[in-house]
This record gives structure tokens, C-alpha cells and sequence, in this order.
């Protein structure tokens, strides 16, 4: 049995990739072989991996294809999807909007040159969000709602979804 060896760029180019993999292994123990599965929007190509035997119900599809949502049986969702950034939105603006919710908490913000991410309760369940404002104009978003009492639950696999998610 032979050893690969990498140079310092391949690792780093390789780590994250493994290490999603041992994490979504491991916060998806006790679920039923749970596998991820990969959604891009075919009109906005964003992305993200999750797993379908958590998330299960997959609803309609809206008339401008922007993006999905899906269910759980035990009460959380996530939703991935693009928009057109037609109000030239920046991450502080998209911060502001996303505090301005009326039933909305947030608990944790955070800002980068071209992302911002939420999370807190929003009407009772706890949620994450995150925008991506792409190079072409395009803002990618995902939100993941659950129940706050299953927030052992879904705290780490929020993470890894969030690490997945992508936009062009």
C-alpha cells in the first residue's frame, strides 16, 4: 500500500473538501444513510450540498425558476436561490434588510467584501442566512430554518451546508 504525498497547495485545495466529508458523515450519524445531494440553479448556478433524506419534500418551483426550497419532517427548511441585484446592493445594505424583519433577532452578522451572513430566531424558529453577491450581478442566497430545540441537531450541519454553498 502506497502513501500519496502533497505539497502544501494540494492540501489545502484537498482538506476542505475531506474534511466536509468526515463532517457531513459524522453530524449524520443516527440519520438512516443519509447521502448529500448537490442543487444548482440552472438560471442564477447557485449551489449547495445537503442531505435529501433530511431535507425530503421538495416544494413547487417558483414561475421565474430562481430557486428551491425544501422540508423536513421535524420542522426546518432551506432555501437556495439567485436574484438580480437591481438595487445594487452591498453587503451592509443586505445586513441592514435582513435585521429590519419584524419578528426577526439577530443574534450574530457578519460582513465581507461581497457576503454577508445572519442568523438568530426569525418567528420562533432559528435560522442562518447567507448572500453572496456575485461578479455578474447576481445575489445567491441560502437560508436554513429549524426548530430552536433542535439546535444540536442542525448547528453543525448548518455549517457544512454553509461551507458548500456557492454562486457564480
Amino acid at each position: 500500500m502506497g502513501f500519496v504525498q502533497f505539497t502544501g497547495n494540494e492540501t489545502m485545495r484537498v482538506l476542505p473538501t475531506f474534511l466536509f466529508a468526515v463532517a457531513m458523515t459524522a453530524a449524520l450519524i443516527g440519520e438512516t444513510a443519509a447521502k448529500p445531494f448537490t442543487y444548482v440553479n440552472e438560471r442564477f448556478g447557485t449551489s449547495a450540498t445537503f442531505p435529501d433524506e433530511i431535507f425530503t419534500e421538495q416544494q413547487e418551483p417558483p414561475a421565474n425558476d430562481d430557486g428551491l426550497r425544501w422540508l423536513s419532517d421535524d420542522g426546518a427548511s432551506i432555501s437556495i436561490y439567485g436574484s438580480y441585484n437591481v438595487l445594487d446592493e452591498t453587503p451592509k445594505t443586505l445586513e441592514k434588510s435582513g435585521r429590519a424583519h419584524p419578528r426577526r433577532t439577530v443574534a450574530y452578522s457578519r460582513t465581507g467584501s461581497n457576503w454577508v451572513v445572519l442568523s438568530g430566531v426569525d418567528n420562533g424558529l432559528a435560522f442562518y442566512e447567507r448572500q453572496l453577491i456575485g461578479r455578474s450581478g447576481i445575489i445567491h442566497s441560502l437560508q436554513i430554518t429549524y426548530p430552536k430545540e433542535l439546535k444540536t441537531k442542525y448547528d453543525l450541519l448548518v455549517g457544512m451546508i454553509a461551507y458548500s454553498f456557492h454562486g457564480p
